[in-house]
């Protein structure tokens, strides 16, 4: 998730509620419904399977795939890579009011999956010496007035107790937020330009949520001063750096990191945003033009299915990082865990069960629009990559998803394939 604290997988395993910017968070979190919403007509039930994964005959992948769009959700574009190979399929429509297939390649606002690219460049610095891992953060962003506690791993970590610009709960269970995130505020404010040092200094003006390093709490506040650190310490703007990095080494050619720019690159699926106007009718908007800076360096990355396998697959085949470094990024601190698994650096970690194997993930979504899924075994061998947009449906996520995510994580992950070699240490 990237823009509001409703996400089961970022909430400790709170229940989503049934507005429609919670279910795109709980979708991103829990990935996926798997059955046809009461009164959400199932779109056209075929689906389109990519070249790239021609001769590939996997009925249960387009099973799963099919099932979103029966579950009242626009247009879904997945990619499956194993040791069958490569497939890609997508279902669904393009866009509202035409027939037109998702693009198997399209791009697509990928949320929160912009977290592990964010700790990726952290750690890289930490790798050349730039940065401490356990220093802290004010000895680089000192005009912050950070307290000194608060060290590079807690920010990728979520554990520094910094208040969430985007969103807290309230003790009544109401959200707090301190930029407009959700409903019409979010669709008026959505073209609107935001500082990184602007989010930070919002986020500063709360006290903290706790002490730091002594619990955990999803916070988009801790990688938009990843960023920051990030520009301060190499002295270059974050688009830069990202390309120099990881972006042009992998040619990930589809990967875009925007800005302020509202613009996506072609070819993509249109992203549609729901809410209630000041007349408490329902109102449907065409959100893929979108500011966004309101979660920089947290959730403002575009990419494809296929620069999302790339990356995650070269991230956990050790091509970007140390051995050292993958095993700090895969330790879950205690207070993270739930039923989503616990929260490394940048990274969930995930135990699927018997057969199944470990798997890690960071999924993600925008306030409006989109939703991106990014799954991988720890060798890098086994990815899943996916996005999927809303239409003008309001399907009921909350009760369809858990058996959906699990029809297709097991799909892809679980069965006599899996196991010894999903547990393989990654590339030295």
């Amino acid at each position: 998730m990237s823009t509001s604290p409703h996400s089961a997988e970022n909430s400790g395993g709170r229940a989503p509620r049934a507005s429609h910017p919670v279910a795109v968070t709980a979708l991103a979190a829990g990935l996926l419904a798997g059955t046809i919403a009461p009164g959400v007509a199932a779109a056209d039930s075929r689906v389109a399977v990519s070249k790239d994964a021609a001769g590939q005959d996997r009925p249960e992948l387009q099973k799963a795939v099919q099932a979103i769009v029966d579950a009242g959700f626009l247009g879904v574009q997945a990619r499956v890579n194993d040791e069958r190979g490569e497939w890609a399929g997508s279902a669904g429509r393009r866009r509202l009011g035409a027939n037109a297939k998702p693009p198997a390649d399209g791009r697509f606002r990928i949320g929160s999956s912009t977290k592990p690219f964010i700790a990726t460049l952290v750690l890289q610095l930490v790798a050349d010496g730039e940065i401490g891992l356990d220093a802290p953060v004010a000895d680089h962003l000192p005009e912050f007035k950070l307290d000194r506690r608060i060290t590079v791993r807690m920010l990728l970590q979520n554990t520094s107790g910094l208040y969430n610009y985007t969103g807290e709960f309230r003790p009544d269970g109401s959200i707090e937020s301190l930029i407009p995130s959700t409903g019409k505020e979010w669709a008026d404010a959505r073209f609107k330009t935001y500082r990184p040092e602007e989010l930070v200094r919002a986020a500063l003006s709360k006290p903290a949520r706790f002490e730091p390093g002594t619990n955990w709490s999803y916070s988009n506040t801790n990688y938009t001063l990843a960023l920051l650190l990030i520009e301060k310490v190499t002295g270059n703007p974050i688009a830069e750096e990202m390309k120099r990095r990881i972006l042009g080494p992998l040619k990930l050619r589809g990967t875009v990191v925007p800005g302020t720019s509202p613009e996506l690159p072609r070819p993509h699926l249109r992203g549609y945003f729901r809410y209630q106007d000041a007349t408490d009718r329902w109102k449907v908007i065409d959100v893929t033009r979108q500011n966004p800076s309101m979660t920089a360096g947290a959730g403002d990355m575009i990419s494809t299915t296929r620069d999302l396998h790339t990356f995650f697959s070269a991230l956990n085949g050790g091509r970007l990082l140390s051995a050292k470094l993958l095993a700090e990024m895969r330790k879950p601190h205690p207070k993270s865990v739930g039923p989503f698994g616990g929260y490394g650096l940048g990274t969930y970690v995930q135990d699927l069960g018997p057969n199944c194997g470990t798997v890690l993930h960071h999924n993600g979504s925008t306030a409006g629009g989109y939703v991106s899924v990014m799954y991988g075994t720890p060798d890098g061998k086994k990815t899943l990559t996916a996005s999927i947009t809303y239409g003008d449906a309001a399907p009921d996520v909350a009760q369809a998803f858990p058996k959906a995510r699990d029809n297709l994580l097991k799909a892809v992950f679980c069965g006599e394939r899996a196991g010894a070699a999903d547990e393989a240490k990654p590339a030295q």
